[in-house]
């Protein structure tokens, strides 16, 4: 196994630690710390493709486990998010609805020959999800420390939370726009 897939599995470890984080009302600063091995996680995301395509380390076992870590790192989150009343269960529906239609058209694709990567949109979409969670846990982490401490301020926290929730939906809407502009493009591989 080569050091992209490495630092790919790393990533995919990291996940079950911010899900604990998240979800562990007894750790404290639990969003900062979630934060902190979010940022880690996306980083190597970053970092395993640069040194695949660097150092020509491209592999089947990397086109199928870097995505994976992706999407299982964004949904998982998600759905923690839901269960923490942070994000509405709808929006992350229409995200993982959008990743199983990509994935099912990517599929076909590969039936009739033909491979489908990532596009502009797709990697707009990954970009805007990432930052969308990196708000909303940096957002939730100030409204901690601002509670705990009995902060002055605490509405300009509210509000960092009300933006977060508003780039979150940005990031939904443009995740589902992605998924359609796929299937527009790709319309050829359903007919």
């Amino acid at each position: 196994m080569n050091l992209p897939n490495k630092i790919t599995l790393i990533r995919i470890c990291f996940i079950p630690l911010i899900l604990f984080l998240l979800l562990c009302k007894s750790v404290p600063n639990r969003y900062f710390w979630s934060l902190m091995f979010f940022v880690f996680a996306s980083y190597t995301d970053y970092l395993d493709g640069y040194l695949a395509r660097k150092n020509g380390l491209v592999t089947n076992l990397g086109k199928f486990l870097d995505p994976l870590a992706d999407k299982v790192l964004i949904i998982s989150i998600l759905v923690c998010f839901v269960e923490l009343s942070l994000v509405c269960s709808v929006a992350v529906v229409l995200i993982i609805f959008r990743e199983f239609m990509v994935t099912s058209l990517r599929l076909i694709a590969i039936e009739r020959g033909k491979v489908i990567s990532a596009n502009y949109y797709g990697k707009i979409k990954t970009v805007s999800q990432m930052f969308s969670v990196f708000l909303i846990m940096f957002s939730q982490g100030l409204r901690e420390i601002f509670i705990r401490y009995n902060f002055e301020g605490y509405t300009y926290v509210d509000l960092i939370v009300k933006i977060s929730g508003a780039v979150f939906w940005i990031s939904s809407i443009l995740t589902v726009f992605s998924g359609i502009l796929y299937v527009y493009y790709n319309k050829d591989c359903i007919k």
